[in-house]
C-alpha cells in the first residue's frame, strides 16, 4: 500500500500513565481520516508524536515511506507535514494576508519569490472564503475566521500532511461546511492525507472516509464512518448506548 503517514506500534508513558501503547494506523495519499475519543484517549499525544513535537518511548513515525521518529518538527514541515493545534497559533499582530506569508518564508526571499508568495497567499485565502479579511488583523478575528486562517496558513505551503487538532471548534455551521469543502478538494485534487482530530462526530462522520478510535490510549476501533457507527464498544465508550 502507498502511503504518505505511517504510525507503527506508537507507544508513550507519562510516568506510571500508559498514554498510548501500541497505536498504529496508516493514510493514504488523497485520504481523509478521523481520530475520535473521549477526552484522555491520547488523541493529541499522537499528534504531537506525529508532528515531532514529543519522540515516543516505542514504535516509529514514517513519512512518504521513510523513519522520521528522530526527526524535529521543523524537518517534517520542510517535508510536506503541517499541523493546526486545539489553541489558535496566529500572528495576531500580522494581517490575514502576512500570517500566510510568514509560513512561506523558508524558502527564502527575492523578487520572484515573494511576487509566487503574495500570489499563493491570495489564492488560498479565496479559496478558504478568507479574501475580503486579507488585510484585517488576526487579534481581532472572531474564533470561526480565526480557525480559518490557521488552516489556510497550513496551505499557504502546500502539505503532504495535513494533521488538524479540532479544526471546527468554535465553528458555526455555514463555516464548518467551508472547512469541510476545503478538505475535500484538498484531498480530492492535491493528494493530501489529512488526518482529524475533532470532538464534532458528526463532523468526523460526514467528512472522513475512515475513522480511528482512541480509548485510553488504545485502538479501540477501526473502520468506515458506518462500521464505527455500528461498532458496540465504540457506542458504549464514546458515542453513547443509543448510538
Amino acid at each position: 500500500m502507498n502511503t504518505a503517514l505511517e504510525v507503527q506500534g506508537v507507544g508513550v508513558r507519562f510516568g506510571g500513565v500508559q498514554a498510548l501503547a501500541e497505536v498504529s494506523l496508516a493514510l493514504r495519499p488523497g485520504e481523509v481520516c478521523g481520530l475520535i475519543g473521549p477526552n484522555g484517549a491520547g488523541k493529541t499525544t499522537l499528534f504531537d508524536v506525529v508532528s515531532g513535537i514529543r519522540r515516543p518511548d516505542r514504535g516509529r513515525v514514517l513519512l512518504d515511506g521513510r523513519d522520521v521518529t528522530r526527526r524535529s518538527p521543523v524537518w517534517r514541515a520542510r517535508r510536506g507535514m503541517r499541523r493546526t493545534f486545539q489553541r489558535q497559533q496566529l500572528f495576531g499582530q500580522l494581517t490575514v494576508a502576512d500570517n500566510l506569508l510568514v509560513a512561506q518564508e523558508w524558502r527564502g526571499g527575492g523578487r520572484t519569490r515573494r511576487a509566487t508568495a503574495r500570489e499563493r497567499a491570495a489564492t488560498v485565502l479565496a479559496e478558504c472564503g478568507l479574501a475580503p479579511l486579507a488585510d484585517a488583523y488576526a487579534a481581532g478575528l472572531p474564533v470561526g475566521r480565526a480557525r480559518m486562517v490557521e488552516l489556510a496558513r497550513a496551505l499557504a505551503d502546500p502539505p503532504r500532511v495535513l494533521l488538524l487538532d479540532e479544526p471546527a471548534s468554535g465553528m458555526s455551521a455555514p463555516e464548518r461546511t467551508v472547512l469541510a469543502d476545503v478538505v475535500r478538494r484538498l484531498a480530492a485534487e492535491q493528494g493530501c492525507a489529512v488526518l482529524l482530530v475533532e470532538h464534532h462526530v458528526g463532523f468526523v462522520m460526514d467528512l472522513c472516509t475512515r475513522v480511528t478510535v482512541l480509548d485510553l490510549g488504545r485502538v479501540l476501533a477501526e473502520g468506515s464512518p458506518a462500521e464505527v457507527r455500528a461498532d458496540r464498544a465504540v457506542r458504549e465508550a464514546y458515542l453513547g448506548r443509543s448510538g
